[in-house]
């Protein structure tokens, strides 16, 4: 992986590597961490029910406005059923192919990709609605139909948009989403946000120094949800029930235990590739602070050796799992020698 910022970079006759306005513009905003925006793909409906439920789930079913391509509002709980019966959805073919046996991957087209717009807590969510209006025009008008509704129950306020992976005059003219789509759509929509007047970036996250990867939506939810379970009162949590643990975390901290358990120190056969994408960053950034100054721009390297400097160690989650596991075996420790003495005395 290479840093885009040096690749968008022109070299002049003599081979000196130059950046224009724009690309210092997006060093400055990098090294200056400028809150980046979100743009993922959440999954997608193969079957007309699993569109209908995702319709009603982001219209919190019936209580939200949904807005349409065609500049309508519906709200109610009829508006999932309206907006799937005007997209002729039981007209898609690739819907009547067989459900896969569970266990199976399933291989059949998707009616509708899920894709999620948003922005850190702060953020006006009227602009981040303003913005994706005209991210889903650009992208999508006339071409596939598509339905958006704004969330703001949490902190970072975001749009849930769903589009109809078929064309809407070519039927074999299909939406797919691929790694560069999701990446110009991110810095599309960094750019709409900063036409609305809101400080934004799109930047790769191994570019930032950001090693973790983002939980899948299931287990952000889960994580949320026992994190919220944990700061109740203990009177409170007495009278519910906990909820349950992701099954994929559960696993992956069962098989940390297991290495430190029999004395091995391997864990995270990825490490070797994190380590190596890391080195690529920094050289690249090196070069993009070396062409700064050559440049003229002697602020805006320092600024770049800065934030090189300030990059978080490499670390996999099992590494941090396992550093984790154990500070609270030592915090185990500490605890039962300072409460032995008191037990003597009792005694």
């Amino acid at each position: 992986m290479a840093l885009d910022i040096v690749s968008y970079g022109r070299r002049g006759p003599s081979g000196t590597l130059r950046f224009g306005a724009d690309q210092i513009a997006q060093i400055q905003r990098t090294v200056g961490r400028t809150p980046e925006v979100m743009v993922k793909v959440s999954g997608g409906g193969r079957d007309t029910g699993s569109v209908d439920a995702h319709l009603r789930y982001i219209g919190r079913h019936g209580k939200l406005p949904m807005e349409t391509d065609e500049g309508l509002t519906l709200q109610g709980r009829g508006a999932a059923k309206e907006i799937m019966a005007d997209w002729q959805l039981d007209l898609c073919r690739s819907q009547y192919k067989p459900k896969p046996a569970e266990g199976q991957k399933d291989t059949r087209a998707k009616l509708v990709h899920n894709i999620v717009l948003s922005m850190p807590a702060g953020t006006p969510a009227t602009k981040v609605l303003a913005a994706a209006r005209v991210f889903a025009r650009e992208n999508f008008a006339l071409q596939y139909r598509y339905a958006m509704v704004l969330h703001t129950d949490q902190p970072h306020p975001h749009v849930h948009l769903v589009v109809k992976c078929e064309h809407e005059f070519e039927p074999s003219k299909r939406l797919y989403v691929r790694k560069d789509t999701l990446r110009q759509w991110r810095e599309q929509f960094a750019a709409l946000m900063r036409e609305q007047g809101v400080a934004a970036n799109a930047t790769p996250r191994q570019v930032r120094g950001q090693i973790r990867r983002p939980h899948r939506d299931a287990i952000h939810h889960r994580l949320r949800a026992l994190r919220a379970f944990g700061q109740l009162q203990s009177s409170e949590r007495a009278r519910r029930r906990p909820p349950k643990t992701s099954t994929f975390m559960r696993a992956k901290l069962n098989r940390v235990l297991q290495v430190l358990r029999s004395g091995g120190r391997t864990l995270d056969a990825g490490e070797a590739a994190m380590q190596g994408t890391r080195q690529e960053v920094v050289m690249d950034w090196r070069t993009t602070a070396e062409a700064l100054q050559k440049q003229g721009e002697g602020d805006l390297a320092a600024q770049v050796e800065r934030f090189l400097a300030c990059m978080p160690v490499v670390q996999t989650d099992a590494q941090r799992m396992a550093d984790r596991w154990r500070e609270q075996a030592k915090s185990r420790a500490l605890d039962r020698t300072t409460k032995e003495p008191s037990r003597q005395q009792t005694r």
